[in-house]
């Protein structure tokens, strides 16, 4: 297991080849080691509430919808929901599907005063593979990490 330092470090070069505003990217498995090696850390999910129940929850995850479901509506009171749920001084690392929405998630977070925002690459449920299908290549579930069906 790499340190914390470590992890942070790795996903601040990425950020910063990127030009990422925020201040990392990680992939899942290393989300799960920030996640327990730093304290107070919140791992926030913004899937549609469709997407928790259908496709599966992360333990633990804080939940707050970026898009709503049916019509991917934007969520006009997502930074005052995160505002309620997270602290603005915490480390908050955005989970998607597929880490887009999760990405747009950290930018507003950024916007809204947090300071300490990371990135999930790879989301959830990861990319498609040659036949559209999602799970088999990268992702949260794919690592075999933490999560339960709905």
């Amino acid at each position: 297991m790499a340190t914390l330092s470590d992890l942070l470090r790795l996903a601040a070069e990425r950020a910063r080849d990127c030009q990422l505003p925020y201040q990392g990217a990680l992939t899942p498995k290393e989300t799960l080691e920030v996640w327990q090696q730093a304290p107070g850390a919140k791992l926030v999910d913004v899937r549609t509430r469709a997407e928790l129940d259908w496709v599966g929850r992360i333990p633990g995850a804080v939940e707050i919808e970026w898009q709503g479901y049916p019509g991917g509506q934007l969520n006009p009171a997502f930074t005052a929901q995160l505002r309620q749920q997270v602290d603005p001084e915490a480390l908050v690392l955005f989970i998607c599907r597929s880490g887009v929405r999760s990405d747009a998630a950290a930018r507003a977070a950024l916007a809204a005063g947090y300071c300490n925002c990371y990135n999930v690459l790879e989301g959830f449920e990861g990319d498609r593979d040659a036949n559209g299908q999602r799970n088999r290549i990268g992702g949260w579930r794919h690592a075999g990490l933490p999560w339960h069906q709905g």
